[in-house]
């Protein structure tokens, strides 16, 4: 066994297989952690941003979505390109076009330059995403895989607190004069020795029964992404003109065709058995064949249409969408309100929103256990939690005064945070309670693509009401106004909890789907 192969079938091998798993464990953790960096240490920067490029309400709104939009486009068929070229070289494909795309986001001109490079960004960290839990598929075996995938949870869950915390700092410091710069240059160095770490040791798998990409699929699954997400972002500035409508219906449509082409084209190749097909190795995989070793015809599942007949996986599927629209369309909200409205320096902000990520800390290692003893009662009070941190922080915006302290606002934060815990870390577990173990791999890569969708909506339809009362309100009128609509988000998250299966599978079951 060279350092440089990995042989990977239906099953990976012992993880004593390939001595350096561990090395190739942090390196690839470490390339993951800039995408999940990046998704929230932006949101502290975009008031510095907004002042330095002149940038309009709706093209900070596309900051935000443009990476997630490109990531929800791509994250699917890039886990299949993985299975089938080999996960090295797409990680690291991603790690390199990463790092350049940061490289010019940091160096963006114009509003226009900043939201190009973060949609290469979205579509480079998609390459990246998937290849990490199909490699620790491959090299880790038993008790030590299911470690590794909650050493890679962990590390997800700190990033997030350390890019609000980063963003502020960094905003803050304005080393060499980069200001807000500087929380897209810290991505250079860390890409670069992630490349070259990844070169020496992480071993290249791939799944001998991958299927072909599916690329036209793939072409209209972005182009209908970016019909449902576009007008709901333009459409304000243009007073919602019928093509808005129009457009957004056919993203929609697009979406059901797709759904409808992989569902006919299953039935087919299963002779009449429409299913989800075999699950493709960690989030977003592209899928095996049923016959295993043989190399299946046809082209890769994207949206395996199968899974949708089961209810507990559009339920939670549902529970995904909403969450993140509500939990990232709220919180470049309320990143706003806190510097433009309130006046608090990036650093100050970046210390006030930490407080949800302790709120987190504090829920999480209880999540799982308690999802395997009461399963879905426990994601119906994440959620419920969510809403009414929510509500604690509206109520309490008024309380916080010009430049004054963020006491008031940090209750309604932990316990949001609290609630996120319950909700999110055992969704999937619960889930796949319902799910046939061999479709898996598809249900979490089809779970992150809804994430990033539902963040992309989200962020359209909260700077659609947050900008819109701008226009003759204060900051606080319109920070108020739009928390409704993230509370609505978390308390449709626990209804839909309710239609989950009612326990969950271990963790231990999981690692080995």
């Amino acid at each position: 066994m060279t350092i440089q192969s990995v042989a990977v079938s239906g099953q990976p091998r012992a993880s004593a297989g390939y001595p350096r798993r561990w090395l190739a464990a942090i390196v690839m953790i470490t390339g993951a952690l800039m995408d999940m960096i990046d998704v929230t240490i932006v949101n502290v920067a975009l008031p510095t941003i907004r002042r330095d490029l002149q940038a309009s309400a709706t093209q900070l709104e596309w900051v935000v979505s443009g990476y997630m939009l490109a990531f929800a486009a791509a994250l699917i068929i890039a886990g299949n390109l993985g299975d089938l070229f080999g996960r090295k070289k797409v990680f690291l494909c991603g790690v390199a076009v990463f790092g350049v795309a940061s490289l010019a986001a940091g160096l963006s001109g114009s509003g226009a330059e900043l939201i190009a490079a973060r949609v290469v960004q979205g579509a480079a960290a998609a390459a990246m995403a998937p290849q990490v839990l199909a490699t620790f598929r491959a090299v880790f075996a038993g008790s030590e895989r299911g470690k590794a995938f909650s050493i890679y949870g962990a590390m997800l869950g700190f990033a997030s607190a350390v890019g609000l915390l980063l963003g502020g700092v960094l905003t803050d410091a304005n080393l060499f004069g980069w200001s807000w710069r500087a929380v897209f240059f810290v991505n250079v160095p860390v890409a670069a020795g992630s490349l070259i770490a990844g070169l020496r040791f992480v071993p290249e798998t791939r799944d001998p029964g991958a299927r072909r990409p599916d690329v036209p699929g793939a072409v209209l699954l972005a182009a209908s992404l970016v019909a449902i997400v576009y007008p709901l972002l333009e459409g304000r500035q243009f007073g919602w003109p019928a093509w808005v409508w129009l457009l957004l219906v056919a993203g929609l449509a697009g979406l059901g065709v797709l759904g409808l082409l992989e569902a006919r084209r299953g039935g087919r190749r299963n002779g009449g058995r429409g299913g989800g097909g075999r699950g493709g190795g960690g989030r977003g995989g592209g899928g095996r064949g049923g016959d295993g070793a043989k190399a299946p015809e046809g082209a890769a599942p994207l949206l395996r249409a199968g899974l949708f007949r089961v209810p507990a996986f559009a339920a939670g599927l549902g529970v995904q969408l909403a969450f993140a629209a509500g939990m990232q369309g709220f919180f470049l909200a309320f990143a706003l309100w806190l510097q433009a409205g309130e006046h608090f320096s990036p650093l100050k902000a970046g210390l006030t929103a930490a407080a949800f990520s302790v709120g987190s800390f504090i829920g999480a290692p209880a999540a799982v256990p308690l999802a395997q003893r009461h399963g879905r009662r426990v994601l119906a009070i994440g959620g419920l939690l969510m809403a009414a941190g929510i509500a604690g922080i509206s109520l309490a915006a008024p309380h916080v005064g010009l430049g004054g302290s963020p006491w008031p606002v940090v209750p309604g934060l932990v316990v949001a945070g609290a609630g996120l815990a319950l909700l999110v870390i055992p969704l999937v577990n619960v889930v796949l309670a319902a799910v046939p173990v061999e479709a898996a791999g598809g249900a979490s890569g089809l779970f992150s693509t809804a994430q990033q969708l539902g963040g992309a909506v989200g962020v359209a339809l909260a700077g659609t009401v947050f900008f819109g009362y701008l226009n003759g309100h204060s900051f606080e009128a319109a920070i108020v106004h739009t928390a409704p609509y993230a509370i609505g988000a978390f308390v449709l998250c626990a209804i839909l909890s309710m239609l989950l299966p009612r326990t969950a599978v271990s963790e231990e079951a999981l690692t080995e789907s």
